[in-house]
């Protein structure tokens, strides 16, 4: 099953997944109960202190070893410490949303992704440049991991990847990864979404069940 999986989830967010859903309408899957499990199948080393192996290429073809700093890490902290303007889950998940956008423009000068464009772009499967939702979803569960680890989430945890589909809605309805804060007062799940913006842009921070709701035209904007 994780093989099948694997050569599913490396076509791009347009695949059907068929390993994880026979139904063609509506579907929302969780096929991984950890983000370690998410890793495990899609063959991509997990955070490890300080250092990342990001994807790119679609479907995760291409993985850059990253490291990050003392000093880096002291910037990222200093950059959630002036956004935030509170002590609440919901500025640091604001917080959380400019540390972000600082990593994915520091990653895209290092390994050639700076001009990884928004959303999806069909010529681009295989271009180490250019990343896919699946790319992203990995990316950003990898630098929320790396967040957590440094103790600079409070209010949340790390929760594995999950996807939403509408087949029935065509091509807007395309299945689609994000990744998932969960806050730990309450439960509550949020989708944090890098693919909609282009690099460096902050991601798209919701709550997961009023995520990609209809299609992919009607995608939240960046977190402000």
């Amino acid at each position: 099953m994780r093989t099948q999986l694997s050569k599913a989830l490396r076509g791009g967010c347009w695949v059907a997944m068929a390993a994880v859903s026979m139904v063609l309408g509506a579907c929302t899957h969780q096929p991984f109960d950890t983000a370690l499990e998410h890793y495990s199948t899609v063959e991509v080393p997990e955070p490890k202190g300080a250092t990342l192996h990001v994807c790119s290429a679609y479907g995760c073809r291409t993985q850059s070893k990253v490291k990050f700093s003392e000093a880096q890490l002291d910037e990222i902290r200093q950059v959630m410490k002036k956004t935030a303007q509170d002590d609440s889950p919901g500025e640091e998940r604001r917080a959380m949303a400019y540390a972000i956008g600082w990593l994915e423009r520091h990653v895209g000068e290092r390994i050639g992704t700076k001009h990884d464009r928004a959303g999806m772009d069909f010529l681009a499967s295989g271009d180490p440049q250019q990343q896919d939702c699946l790319d992203e979803a990995t990316n950003t569960t990898s630098y929320l991991t790396l967040l957590a680890s440094h103790g600079m989430l409070k209010h949340h945890t790390v929760a594995a990847p999950f996807a939403k589909e509408n087949y029935l809605r065509g091509i807007s309805g395309w299945t689609h990864w994000t990744a998932v804060l969960r806050e730990t007062s309450n439960g509550q799940k949020w989708a944090v979404d890098s693919w909609i913006q282009k690099n460096g842009e902050n991601p798209a921070v919701v709550e997961a069940e009023k995520w990609y709701l209809t299609g992919l035209e009607d995608l939240p904007g960046a977190t402000i």
